[in-house]
Parts: structure tokens; sequence; C-alpha cells
């Protein structure tokens, strides 16, 4: 029996089979006293005393969180023989005591022996491999007896006693079947037949429990399938139902012996080893089981006719003897599998404590980040976007944070963050209102400008309010004339979501004179029917390419498709990242249309961005003075 909860319900059985033992044991001693046969009761009850210290040791030894498997089976083996033996011992007083017709003991020796035998059945229902050797112990000699009797009435008891056998037996059985059924359904996953989450985290208790006790270490996997709601969404449940059942069956042929296997949920699936004496070979052990288990994961499935290839993400973490819960283990394992999809998924990532405080300072950024428009903290920068002239025609609007504790924090580390606790909705609508604000004031003070960019987040194109908000926003600060400067820009991560719904509220924003341009276009999900079904008015030339000139003519090559591309759709074009001179006399060469980058100038602050474009006017002035004369 492998199921840990009945060896305690098995542990709880000893007590109560020593009590039913010595207790009605002393009544054979009064009556063999009785009737001059003490001798052989002494010597029975003597047995039955040292089995019974024996059970009471086995029962003090029973210490779950303390014994692995191998120490929990040599335990069961001596429980087994604890109970064949006093049972056993119950036979022999019957068979002693059988014989003594004279004295009408005989009766008192075949109730007990029943007696005996409905206690086995009772107390051991939950294991098939004690009960049923037990009872045939108890019951066959009294079936025996009877026949021996040499009369009819002895042949009809021992014809009954087979009988009252067989529906103990019968009983018993179904009772088992019944404990075995309702245990498995409660412990295991309906459709893959692994260990469920439940099971799971019992077992965790159990394991960290005992690695407390024995300092031993073990390695936990939990493993996320890639893209799997894909297949949800196109090929129906009943084919992913069917291709999670041949993932389960893969990792059980895997490692089903070894380790313990559960699905928690969904697509996710976690293992457990067994126990190491030391982490770093715990540690290496779990790398390359991980790795192989990988590529087993990653070979093609074949589901009603459909080809289909999977990869999984796979988080590690080793348990070891240090004083924590189970969800604190859970959790950092958690947060490894997290980082292997960040990383770009199809990998293993093993929890260190390098990880640990990435993931605390991205709490702490979370937690501060509630607060940084109440203490002001969110700051505007404007980074000049100039024609191929070197002429300032527009701007793009950058956000800065500075916390007074965490110092400069970059928009790659926050912006993610409040896409995924919603701030980016209160954020967005703050960058918009102050935009609109210093564009309105900048055309007061003469600085006009042909297009003024923000950055818009998907996150916010799925808030209800979004495009009431901007409309009133418009209403506010701008006129007619200002709103057709404006431009949203978006990345092609906007294809991924629900398009339909966006593309309604890109059009709506269009109606009302807002602009739209295609950031960081190149390294997605954008397609040319996507530029053809968008109202994209431009394309920005992701800096990763520009960085390149020069040195990779793939990606010079990239640059000019998509400079080419976008005359075909009759769009214009940025390139952001400029740094250097080569690279911008590569982009001129090929006709981009707008510039920005540090080359010209990096993002400045709204003063500074008014004296760079008052610089700029009279540098223009001059030369053409200097061109006059």
């Amino acid at each position: 029996m492998h199921l840990k909860r009945f060896y305690g319900f098995l542990q709880k059985q000893i007590l109560l089979m020593i009590g039913l033992s010595l207790i009605p044991g002393l009544a054979y001693i009064f009556l063999g006293w009785m009737n001059n046969i003490v001798q052989p009761a002494l010597v029975w009850y003597g047995l039955m005393v040292l089995v019974s210290l024996y059970g009471w040791r086995l029962y003090r030894q029973f210490k779950i969180e303390q014994m692995d498997e191998v120490r929990l089976q040599q335990w069961y083996k001596h429980l087994s023989a604890f109970f064949y033996i006093i049972f056993s011992l119950w036979t022999l007083i019957f068979l002693l005591y059988c014989t003594e017709t004279e004295h009408n003991l005989h009766y008192i020796a075949i109730f007990t022996q029943i007696g005996a035998s409905v206690v086995a059945s009772t107390l051991l229902v939950s294991d098939k491999k004690l009960f049923l050797p037990v009872l045939l112990i108890l019951m066959v000699p009294l079936i025996v007896y009877f026949g021996l009797i040499g009369q009819w009435y002895g042949y009809v008891l021992s014809v009954f006693s087979t009988i009252f056998l067989g529906v103990l037996l019968y009983s018993s059985d179904n009772s088992y079947r019944l404990i075995q059924r309702n245990y498995y359904q409660a412990q295991h996953d309906a459709l893959t037949g692994l260990y469920n989450r439940r099971y799971f985290l019992e077992f965790m208790d159990q394991l960290i429990a005992r690695l407390s006790y024995s300092e031993h270490y073990v390695y936990m996997l939990l493993i996320d399938l890639d893209h799997f709601k894909t297949i949800n969404d196109t090929l129906g449940h009943d084919i992913g139902d069917k291709v999670l059942i041949e993932v389960a069956q893969r990792i059980r042929n895997y490692c089903e012996k070894t380790h313990m296997i559960a699905r928690l949920g969904g697509d996710e699936f976690t293992i457990v080893s067994g126990e190491f004496e030391n982490e770093s070979s715990c540690k290496k052990s779990a790398s390359i089981f991980a790795q192989k288990l990988l590529q087993t994961l990653k070979e093609p499935y074949f589901v009603e006719g459909h080809h289909l290839y999977l990869s999984a993400s796979i988080g590690i973490n080793t348990i070891c003897n240090e004083d924590a819960d189970m969800h604190h283990f859970v959790k950092e394992t958690d947060i490894a599998m997290y980082e292997a999809k960040a990383k770009g998924r199809d990998g293993v990532v093993m929890f260190n404590e390098a990880l640990m405080k990435q993931v605390e300072y991205h709490l702490e950024i979370e937690r501060r980040l509630y607060f940084a428009l109440e203490h002001h903290e969110i700051e505007l920068r404007y980074q000049p976007q100039l024609s191929a002239q070197q002429e300032v025609i527009g701007c793009e609007v950058l956000l800065r944070w500075n916390n007074a504790e965490l110092g400069v924090v970059p928009p790659s580390e926050f912006i993610q963050i409040a896409e995924k606790t919603g701030l980016i909705i209160e954020i967005g609508n703050y960058i918009i209102k102050e935009s609109f604000k210093t564009l309105r004031y900048w055309s007061t003070i003469g600085i006009e400008l042909e297009q003024f960019s923000i950055n818009i987040s998907v996150r916010q194109f799925f808030n209800n309010d979004f495009v009431e908000d901007v409309e009133r926003m418009v209403r506010t600060y701008l006129d007619s004339h200002l709103v057709q400067k404006v431009v949203f820009e978006v990345t092609e991560t906007i294809f991924i979501e629900d398009i339909d719904r966006i593309l309604d509220a890109m059009k709506r924003l269009k109606a009302i004179g807002i602009s739209f341009s295609m950031d960081d276009f190149g390294t997605g999900y954008s397609s040319l029917s996507s530029l053809r079904d968008m109202p994209i008015g431009e394309l920005k030339v992701d800096k990763s390419f520009i960085n390149r000139v020069g040195e990779r003519r793939s990606d010079e090559l990239m640059i000019t498709t998509i400079l080419t591309m976008a005359k075909i759709f009759n769009l214009k074009t940025v390139a952001e990242g400029v740094e250097t001179e080569a690279q911008f006399q590569f982009l001129l060469r090929n006709n981009c249309n707008v510039y920005q980058g540090y080359f010209f100038s990096k993002p400045l602050t709204k003063d500074s961005f008014e004296s760079y474009v008052q610089k700029m006017h009279e540098k223009k002035s001059l030369k053409n003075i200097a061109y006059e004369i």
C-alpha cells in the first residue's frame, strides 16, 4: 500500500488491537485457572504481551514526517507482521480451548474466533493485503473444526462458517474498493490520472517536514505548456484535452517510478524528485532531468489527424531543510517558471537568490508606483524629431519616474508592471492630459510642430472609457487644428489582442483627427495585411536595426525593406535611435522621412525642448543669412 494517509489509519488500529487482545485475553487466564488449564493460557498471554509490546514499539516509531518511502515500506512490513502474529495468537487460543468440551470452553473459543474475524474485517478494511490473509487465518481453522465434529450439525456449521467467511470477504472487499475509489477520486486528476493539486499540497507539507529531519534535498519542477491556449481556441477543448493526456503520459513514462507527478490545473504540471544527500548533486540532476524532459515534451503530437508542436517553460527549485513552508517553495518555483516564459519560453530556469531579489525589486516598484502620481514623481520628456534637413518638426513624449528611494526607474522596468496592475490607465491619462496642455502652450508661444507623438499601451485600448476620456481631453485642451498634430504610437503587440475591438477604438479616434504610428516595426507580429487594414499613417523603424547599420548587412536590408514597404502603403517613416552620422546618412540615402535619437538630442524637459527649438531656429537663420551673403 503506497497511499500514505492509510498508514496513519493503520497506526491507530495498533492501540485498538492491543486493547482488544490484552483485556479479553485476561478472561482466558481466569477460565484456565478455574478449570485447571492455566499454564497454556499463561504462555499464550505472555506471547500476547510480547506481541503487544512489539506493536507499541511500531506505534511509537511511526513519524511520517521523518520517514522516506523506503523507511515507510519497512515500517509497513513490520506492521503487517504484527497483525498476522496477533490474530494468529487468537487462532492459537482457539485451538487450545476448542477441545475443552468438558467445561464447555469450546463455545467461548468459537465465539471469540468469530468475534476476532469481525474485528479483523473492520479494523483492516483499508488494506486488502492484511484483511484477506488474516480472515483466512481466523476462519479456516473454525471451518475445519466444525467439519471434524463428525455430526450432521457440524457439517452444517462448517458450511455456514464458509458462507460467513465469504460474506466477510465480500463486505471487506467492497468497503476496500469504495475507500480506494473515493481516495483516488479525491487525490487524482480526472482527465490525466496524475495526482491533483490537493494531493500535491499534502505531499509537499509532509515532504518539507521530513526534509527538516533528514537534512536531504529534493528538486521540484513547475511546467507550463507554451501557447496551449491557442490549441483550445483553434482546435477545440476536446483536442486540447487529448493533448494534455498525451503530455501526462509522456511525463509518466519518463519519470513516474522515480518522481511524484501532479497536474495542478489547466496546462500546468509539477514534478518532485526523490531525496539527495547534497545540494550540488540535486541541482545537477535537476538541470539534466529538466532539459531531457523538455526535449521529450517537444516531440511532435499526433492527435486526430493534427500534427501539433508544443514547447514548455520549466521552473526549477531545490527544496532543503530550511525553516520555510510549502507555499514559499512553490512560489519560488513559480517565479522561475515565469522567468523562463519572460526569456522567450521553451526553456528551463532554476530559481536563485538573484532572481528572488529581482522579483522583490519589481514588487517594490509596484508598491511605490501606486503613489507615483500622487507624489508628483512622474515626469515627461520630449525627444525632438527632425526632418531630412535637420529641422525640428515634432517630438515624442517619453516618460520618466524619479522616486526618492529607488532613484530614476527606467520605463522598461515599470511600464510592464503598470500594464499588469492596471495603473497604466491612470498614468496614461495623465500623460495624454499633460501632453495636450504642452502642445497647446507651445502653440501659443510660437512653437509650431507638424506632429506630436504619444505612446499608448494596448491595455488602454481595452479600457471602456479610453476613447471617451481622450475625446473629453481633446475638447478641453485642443482645437481642431492642434488635434491634427497628435500621433498615438502603438506597438506590434496590438495584433495579438482583440483586433476588432482595437480597430473600432482606433477608427473613433481617427474620426476626431488623431493619427497612428506603428512603433518598433519589424520586431513583432505585424504583417502586410495588418498595415492594409489598420488606420496607420506612420512606421517607426526599430532602433535594434539601426544600431547595427554598417555592421550587419541583414539589418540594413531590413531597414531598406521597411522603408520601401512604407512607400508602397503611402506611410511616413520615422527612424528612432539614430546615434551616429553614419546611421543618419544611411537613412537619408534611403529616403527616411523623420529622424530622432541621441545624434540630434536626448529627451528633454519642457523648458529644455523650447530652448532647443529656439537654438535650431537661430542656427537656421544664420545659415540663411550666410547663404544670402
